[in-house]
């Protein structure tokens, strides 16, 4: 049945005034889809993603997971941020066991390590955080998302903070997860070539307020690569479509400050549309 997003909007209110985050946003992921959120900052998206985890209430609409209303955090829902949020006294194993509490212990290790195998992390179980290296850190975190067996995986911005070499490597990392787990996952991200890397389905948003503005089915072979013309072709589409989006949000936040050579000079090659607001 996968997750279904009917009809949800988010208002926030500042001193008594409301601030529309987005409007009626309808959304269907099959089960086994890789999904990405896609918009510049200030869309909703990481909002979106927070309502459907039940981390936050919808002020309308209701999202639903396989037929079953979502009102609050539950295990059908793993979430993985772009902080890895591990305990920094617990060693990797202890980290993704801890999230298994009320099992037997024997088959608590027995899932981590499956898990933690998953990720090629199986040399570091007895490492602890401040020994890891920020992928790495990151890697423990999906393993520990996926050793409670989610129906429908969600990550908030995963790879957002780390350097561009370690970003490649996870992608790859989490493309062979995909594959072997055919889990739902719906991946926030700002970031136009981690989108089509990574995703069977990509959803544009625009902002003020955040909206659906686009859909695309993203049909080409695992593993995509850069030099591929159609990825690149994929690339400049969604670039096209988001430019006037990304310009507005600049226009906000920039005011007499904005022109459009600058703007064209914050298009990052990489096509990240959020990192420079």
């Amino acid at each position: 049945m996968g997750l279904q997003v009917k009809g949800v909007s988010k208002i926030f209110y500042k001193h008594d005034e409301p601030f529309h985050v987005f409007d009626d946003i309808n959304l269907n992921v099959e089960t086994g889809q890789f999904v990405s959120l896609l918009g510049p900052s200030g869309c909703g998206k990481s909002t979106l993603l927070n309502i459907i985890a039940g981390l936050e209430q919808a002020t309308k609409g209701e999202v639903v997971v396989d037929g079953k209303k979502v009102e609050g955090p539950g295990p059908e829902r793993g979430v993985v941020f772009q902080e890895p949020a591990l305990m920094p006294w617990l060693n990797v194993l202890e980290n993704v066991t801890f999230a298994l509490k009320g099992m037997d212990k024997a088959k608590q290790k027995e899932i981590a390590l499956q898990h933690l195998k998953l990720v090629h992390l199986s040399k570091f179980i007895h490492s602890y955080p401040h020994e890891l290296s920020g992928g790495m850190r990151q890697r423990v975190a999906i393993a520990r998302a996926l050793a409670m067996n989610p129906q429908v995986l969600l990550m908030d911005e995963p790879f957002g903070a780390l350097d561009e070499q370690t970003r490649m490597m996870l992608h790859r990392e989490l493309s062979y997860i995909w594959m072997q787990t055919k889990k739902t996952i719906v991946f926030v991200t700002h970031n136009i070539r981690e989108a089509v890397q990574l995703s069977d389905r990509i959803v544009l948003m625009g902002t003020r307020p955040g909206r659906i503005i686009e859909e695309f089915e993203v049909n080409l072979p695992r593993p995509r690569q850069t030099t591929d013309p159609r990825v690149a072709a994929l690339e400049e589409q969604i670039m096209e479509l988001l430019g006037g989006e990304i310009e507005k949000v600049m226009r906000e936040e920039m005011g007499d400050d904005y022109n459009s050579q600058k703007a064209a000079l914050l298009y990052g090659t990489h096509r990240d549309m959020g990192s420079h607001i």
